[in-house]
């Protein structure tokens, strides 16, 4: 992961409580199912050997098609963000009853990208040639389409290695360009699983959730590394497991000079909502122990 190039206003009117990243989702009906028909498009044959494409890491589960006969269809939009919008698509084998869901995250074009605080996710990142370094920085359409390579192929390596890992993340199926096909969380008539920020849990659901957040970030600690923007609202929660997403801005807390700081906040969120929800969290202990085994402490 740490050689991927490498790794690689108007005022709001009120202040969100969590995160002001938060997601803009495409409401579902109560018994929700694909979008309409006339909605669907058939993007034609499977792009998984189309030139340039990227494989997730292997073995890969048995639920992966990887039949050139395959055709992809999007169902339309699960989610909308500043930096990519994330689109539901079928893979299926015609004449088949094979399928699966994917979710496409497709990071914007340059003139709509918002790649908001990103100088300090960029920090200790760099590339092999200095005119990119150089239109990177000056944000230049060349620059800001670098980047977005950069952010999608940083994630999809982030997700590969954590995947190997054993961290309960979305399998990454394959990268393209700066569209990123991963597993889908979610039910199989296209329901994506919940936000983190959107569940009810009793006490004893909470501390199994805590407990499962809690190994997962001692693996990234111990691998040395932070997921740089955590909150309730990049953790899904499927049939009562956690599963971590949104990770372009993964931080390598030994590299990054702002390294502990991001470890630091990213455990003192997911701790302030745990505590509103009625589980007493103080993170400083869990810092402490996790700054430790990233060994910058």
């Amino acid at each position: 992961m740490r050689d991927h190039s490498d790794f690689s206003s108007a005022p709001t009117r009120r202040r969100r409580r969590f995160d002001d990243d938060e997601p803009r989702f495409v409401k579902r009906s109560p018994r929700p199912e694909f979008e309409s028909p006339e909605r669907d498009e058939d993007t034609g044959w499977t792009s998984w050997d189309s030139p340039g494409v990227l494989h997730g890491p292997e073995p890969r589960p048995d639920w992966v098609i990887t039949d050139l006969a395959a055709r992809d269809t999007d169902r339309g939009v699960l989610k909308t963000g500043k930096e990519a919008d994330v689109h539901l698509v079928e893979r299926a084998v015609p004449g088949t009853d094979r399928r699966m869901l994917l979710a496409a995250k497709r990071y914007r074009a340059a003139d709509h990208r918002l790649f908001h605080r990103d100088a300090g996710y960029l920090e200790g990142r760099r590339v092999r040639e200095s005119r990119v370094t150089r239109a990177m920085a000056g944000r230049t359409a060349f620059g800001k389409e670098a980047i977005a390579g950069q952010w999608a192929g940083a994630e999809f390596a982030a997700l590969g290695s954590l995947w190997r890992l054993g961290v309960s993340v979305p399998y990454p199926v394959q990268l393209l360009g700066t569209e990123l096909m991963l597993e889908f969380v979610g039910e199989p008539d296209g329901t994506a699983a919940p936000r983190l920020a959107q569940v009810r849990p009793d006490r004893q659901s909470l501390e199994h959730l805590w407990a499962q957040l809690v190994d997962a970030l001692r693996v990234l600690a111990r691998a040395g590394l932070a997921h740089g923007d955590l909150s309730p609202y990049n953790i899904l929660v499927h049939q009562d497991r956690l599963v971590l997403i949104d990770l372009p801005q993964i931080v390598d807390v030994v590299i990054n000079p702002k390294g502990a700081e991001f470890l630091t906040r990213d455990v003192t969120v997911v701790a302030r909502w745990f505590t509103a929800k009625g589980l007493t969290i103080d993170p400083e202990p869990l810092i402490a122990e996790l700054l430790h085994d990233a060994g910058i402490r």
